[in-house]
Formats: C-alpha cells, sequence, structure tokens
C-alpha cells in the first residue's frame, strides 16, 4: 500500500490498496491503520460528509474495498474543545514525554459523556497538561482505555498521537496487560480459570452490559484465587479484552458479583438470599465500601519510543483495603 499527502492541501490522505487485498468494510479497514489514524466513528463521519473518495467518487456508508482502489481521505482540523479545563488534584504514578499513568479515584469518570461534562479525568488532564494526544478526539484527548466511574486505580494516557497510536495497536494485540484486584459474592468453583462469554448490552436496560449472544463481542477475563474469606473471595484478574464493565458482567454471569456493585447485584441483592448470621456480616462489610470492590492495581506495557516494558502498581485504596481486612478479622 502506498501513501501520500497532497503537496497543496496537508490535509489530504491518499492510500493506494495492494491488489491482494481480501476484501473489506472501508470504515473498518481504514480505523486500524496507523497512518491513518483516525477512529472507526470519526472515518465514517466523514465518509457521510462525502470527506472520503474511492478511485475519485465519494463512498457509500458501508463502502467495501476488494483491492486496487485509491482511497482519499479529507481530514479537517478537529473541531474546538468544549471541555473545560479544571484544577482537579491527580495522583501521577507515572510520567515521561510520552505518556502518563493516573490513579484515578473511585467516583471519578473517566471523559465527559452525557450527565459528565465537569469533574472528569480528562478535565483535570486539560489542566495538567497541553500535551495530549487527540486520536480520540477533542472530548476524549489522551485515553487509551477507560475505567468504569466507581472502579479505582491505574489509566493510562498518550502525550501525542504518535504514542497513542503505538499503545492502541498494543491494546489490540493483548501486549498491554491489565491486572485487577477484586472482592466477590460466594465462592467461585475453580481457584483459576478464564471467563470467555460475548457481552453486548442489555435489551431491558440500555444502561447495562449481559452475556449474551446476539449483537455481542468477544469477551475474556481470567482470574486467580488469592484469598478466600467467609462468605467472599479475593481475587486477581486478568483482562484479555476490554469490554465495557466486563469484569462486572462476567463475575455477575457466574453468580458471583463484584462485592459493593449495585448495578450487578453484588450489594442487595446478593445478600437477601444467604443466612442471617451470615447476612449481618455482610450487611457490616458494606457499611465501609459504597462502590464495587475493583481495582486496577498492576498496568504493564511497552514504552511507545523504548520498547522497554514499563510496569506500575497501585495500592488498594482505603475503603477498598478496610473491607479486606474486616473480612479478614472476620474469619
Amino acid at each position: 500500500m502506498s501513501k501520500s499527502v497532497a503537496d497543496d492541501n496537508p490535509h489530504f490522505l491518499e492510500l493506494i490498496l495492494p491488489q491482494n487485498f481480501p476484501g473489506e468494510r472501508l470504515d473498518r479497514y481504514l480505523s486500524r491503520l496507523p497512518e491513518v489514524g483516525l477512529t472507526r466513528t470519526r472515518l465514517q463521519k466523514l465518509i457521510a460528509d462525502g470527506k472520503v473518495t474511492v478511485n475519485d467518487r465519494p463512498a457509500g456508508h458501508n463502502h467495501m474495498v476488494y483491492g486496487g482502489e485509491k482511497i482519499r481521505i479529507e481530514i479537517l482540523p478537529p473541531e474546538k474543545s468544549d471541555i473545560a479545563a479544571e484544577e482537579i488534584p491527580l495522583n501521577i504514578a507515572y510520567e515521561d514525554d510520552q505518556v502518563i499513568v493516573v490513579d484515578k479515584p473511585a467516583g471519578m469518570v473517566t471523559h465527559p459523556a452525557a450527565g459528565n461534562y465537569s469533574g472528569t479525568l480528562v478535565n483535570a488532564l486539560m489542566h495538567y497538561t497541553r500535551n495530549l494526544s487527540r486520536v480520540h478526539g477533542e472530548d476524549r484527548p489522551g485515553i487509551i482505555h477507560r475505567l468504569d466511574k466507581n472502579t479505582s486505580g491505574l489509566l493510562l494516557v498518550a502525550k501525542n498521537d504518535k504514542a497513542h497510536l503505538f499503545l492502541q495497536e498494543q491494546l489490540q494485540k493483548r501486549n498491554i496487560k491489565r491486572t485487577y484486584l477484586a472482592l466477590v459474592c460466594g465462592h467461585l468453583k475453580e481457584k483459576t480459570g478464564l471467563i470467555d462469554l460475548p457481552i453486548g448490552r442489555s435489551m431491558k436496560d440500555r444502561k447495562k452490559m449481559v452475556v449474551t449472544h446476539k449483537h455481542s463481542r468477544e469477551a475474556q477475563t481470567k482470574y486467580k484465587l488469592l484469598e478466600r474469606f467467609h462468605l467472599h473471595d479475593y481475587l486477581e484478574i486478568n483482562l484479555q479484552t476490554g469490554r465495557t464493565h466486563q469484569i462486572r458482567v462476567h463475575l455477575a454471569h457466574l453468580g458471583h458479583p463484584v462485592f459493593g456493585d449495585p448495578e450487578y447485584g453484588g450489594r442487595l441483592k446478593w445478600h437477601r438470599g444467604i443466612f442471617a448470621i451470615d447476612k449481618v456480616l455482610a450487611m457490616k462489610a458494606l457499611t465501609l465500601i459504597n462502590r464495587q470492590a475493583l481495582h486496577a492495581a498492576r498496568l504493564e506495557f511497552p514504552h511507545p519510543v523504548s520498547g522497554k516494558k514499563i510496569k506500575v502498581e497501585s495500592s488498594l485504596p482505603e475503603d477498598f483495603a478496610a473491607v479486606v481486612a474486616f473480612m479478614r478479622e472476620g474469619e
């Protein structure tokens, strides 16, 4: 595949597909190319606006390419962001000239979305530094992956587009290792395991995800038992994929929701079904934490420039640590 940038306009990108190309939707193919550096959502908008041509003709929204085509993309400068930089304290676990690893507290949303346009990690990052990638647009500068609002721990941020595209590719190739600690309700049958079940959006509640084979994506979660308490298991979890609410959905589907998780049955719903003596213990533990007991504890990734493996760790936050200590004392 050849590439060139028209001399008269630096916002035009031209590609010629190889003749032996197997065939694929245009937007899906282009979104995987580091040299294009655009998300599929942004490419679909460019196609809809007539900014992408195939052999000098505007591409359709579901255009298929089969090899040999000349593709021309007009990449307009991103619109100015309406997101405000806010002076919010950040716990920086690691930083160099390419990346930042933030230790996100529970209760903080990762990036602005409906209902959360202020107080997010992105608002804080925009005040902290001007050096953030724009691969995912102006509403998610620098963000490589997300953490749920009430999940604490390590989150990777790119300072420039080149680093972002590299790390995004490493994430897709599963070369970035994300390790979580979780306290779950009940006892799993096996001490180690791989949960390999597809996840999609719930048809009953569009804010929730479920294990389903309809309109879903593959999802794989590895777990290992670290410690077994009277009512709960303390797990180490490694994500093989990164679907929305993946850990919480997988464990809830097995009947072992993350302790304290109100959305997936880890708070009151699960504990109503246990014996009264155990319920007293569980309910007391619930007073120590008002969110899911899930923490992104370790992050390993190859550095975008040196390729050297970077490993960052985060200690349990106070609320999670208090619950674990309480469980141990109750043994």
